[in-house]
């Protein structure tokens, strides 16, 4: 008798919170950060459609590859590599616009745990220090949090590796590097960022970590104020890659 009760009880629990699950979707209806259209039961951030198009590179399985080119004669990097193709108007790009303005920062985190999944048994899992590459306080003030540091949550979840985010700031705000050539990029990104605490860094491999990389005018000046430090190794994994 009390067992058949008790199976009475789950059954109305259940329908209780299948229907109060119901409910708040409607009132609060959850949609995917990639096409906006809204998810299914079991879905979480973007939708299974969007999941399977997720348009990887496949770079890191390469050490001449595109984003690693750019870097050539320019500075010295162990390994580089983006985990997406970014194109303007896709999903990608709306995921990142949700990142960065919508106050979403789990799907930065939920990229970056699929990237570091891709990352795994490759050489970039035998990085000692996870970096992010920092804004400027000024833009942290007004955005309230920095979008790279939750895509290398994700990362150092996968592989095991602690993230630094306090050793290195950017402490000039440099202009928008929207609509500006590469040669004006560099201008506007040289000497902006000044290392705190040189013994973080020194003699570790370390993993910057970035949105969307174009002309990698600021990885550079990132990974050069890293590389002062005596014994020092970059490499460079960002979200998406964006050709101009």
């Amino acid at each position: 008798m009390r067992s058949g009760v008790q199976d009475i009880v789950k059954l109305l629990l259940f329908a209780t919170m299948n229907f109060l699950s119901n409910f708040i979707d409607i009132l609060f209806p959850r949609t995917c950060a990639g096409c906006d259209n809204s998810l299914a039961t079991g879905e979480n951030l973007i939708c299974s459609e969007c999941f399977y198009e997720l348009p990887k590179t496949g770079y890191w399985k390469e050490e001449d590859n595109p984003v690693a080119r750019i870097f050539w004669g320019r500075v010295y990097l162990q390994n580089a590599s983006s985990f997406l193709h970014f194109q303007k108007g896709g999903r990608l790009q709306n995921m990142i616009h949700h990142l960065k303005y919508r106050n979403m920062k789990e799907i930065g985190t939920f990229l970056g745990k699929l990237f570091g999944s891709e990352l795994q048994n490759t050489p970039y899992s035998q990085v000692d220090l996870i970096v992010p590459v920092p804004l400027h306080k000024s833009k942290i003030r007004k955005r309230g949090y920095n979008q790279s540091e939750w895509i290398a949550k994700g990362i150092s979840e996968i592989l095991k590796v602690p993230i630094e985010a306090n050793a290195i700031e950017r402490y000039i705000a440099s202009d928008t590097q929207t609509r500006k050539s590469r040669f004006d990029r560099w201008e506007n990104v040289k000497n902006i960022f000044r290392v705190i605490d040189p013994e973080t860094f020194k003699g570790r491999h370390i993993l910057l970590v970035d949105d969307v990389l174009t002309t990698g005018a600021t990885l550079e000046a990132c990974a050069i104020s890293i590389l002062e430090i005596p014994d020092t190794k970059v490499s460079v994994g960002t979200l998406a890659f964006a050709t101009i």
